[in-house]
């Protein structure tokens, strides 16, 4: 595992066990549902970070007998257990909300509710716009899913600080609603997250763009004289393609198979790319 993604996930797992603590304390000190909702969402994302600490250790492993293309599928795995796990809480909060709407009860009002959801926002922005630089730049959907996570909860926050802020000024049904808006919201990540990660596990082809982009680095490699077929499809988070190229039938084994390696070899020089396939179609 790369250095900047063990930090990246490490700051996940860290920055969520400070805020959760911070969050259930002061939630169950002030009685404020806004809060205990938000603490339970950090709860989840400790253990959706360690999900993705381990995913993206699995997924960095190299080939072997019992996985010969790899071990690419451990990441979105993963992120679809964070959006089922993000799921759950999502409807736990709204029933939790409407619990506190029906019993109307009471609000103690504080300032320290307030400063932790400042606090929490000024490092959730922080941990989102880190996390997904490094998600980027190593293509790794677990961090990009966490990525999106932090930032899910810099909007969670945001409302939850309105929620509290709206108790201490005495609009203490602010507080509940508030919990509701974030239910949703949470539930509403969740399904984002899992559409993503399920595309790479049913094998979903890429973009008509990518594939455009294929079937032209194929084409520009001399010899080539045409393409028949293109097939390409996502095995983990990187693609498998089949590409079948029109070459003289005069040419010699040894000559197409030059031209067949240097069309495997630029195909698999895009960052998508994981293995590339080649098949002869004899012309002329």
């Amino acid at each position: 595992m790369k250095s900047s993604v063990k930090k990246a996930t490490f700051l996940g797992i860290i920055g969520n066990i400070i805020l959760f603590i911070l969050k259930i304390t002061v939630g169950l000190i002030y009685n404020s549902i806004a809060v205990i909702s938000d603490s339970i969402n950090s709860f989840t994302d400790i253990i959706a970070s360690v999900i993705v600490f381990i995913s993206v250790k699995m997924s960095s492993k190299k080939a072997d007998h019992d996985h010969p293309f790899g071990h690419y599928r451990a990441e979105p795995i993963a992120g679809l257990i964070v959006a089922i796990f993000t799921g759950i809480v999502g409807f736990e909060v709204i029933k939790a909300a409407f619990s506190r709407l029906m019993q109307g009860e009471v609000i103690i009002k504080g300032i320290a509710p307030m400063l932790v959801m400042g606090f929490t926002l000024v490092l959730k922005s922080f941990m989102y716009f880190y996390v997904r630089n490094v998600g980027k730049k190593n293509n790794s959907t677990a961090l990009i899913a966490s990525a999106t996570d932090h930032r899910n909860d810099v909007l969670i926050s945001s409302a939850a600080l309105i929620g509290v802020g709206g108790a201490y000024f005495g609009y203490v049904i602010l507080d509940p609603i508030v919990a509701l808006v974030i239910g949703a919201w949470i539930i509403y990540a969740g399904y984002r997250i899992g559409i993503v990660n399920v595309k790479y596990l049913i094998g979903e082809a890429p973009s008509r763009e990518l594939m455009q982009k294929i079937k032209q680095i194929a084409k520009s490699v001399k010899f080539v004289k045409g393409i028949n077929d293109v097939r390409a499809h996502y095995v983990g988070v990187l693609l498998q393609v089949e590409v079948h190229i029109e070459v003289d039938k005069k040419l010699r084994i040894d000559k197409a198979h030059e031209i067949g390696k240097e069309v495997q070899d630029k195909i698999e020089a895009l960052e998508e790319v994981d293995r590339v396939f080649v098949h002869f179609d004899p012309v002329g």
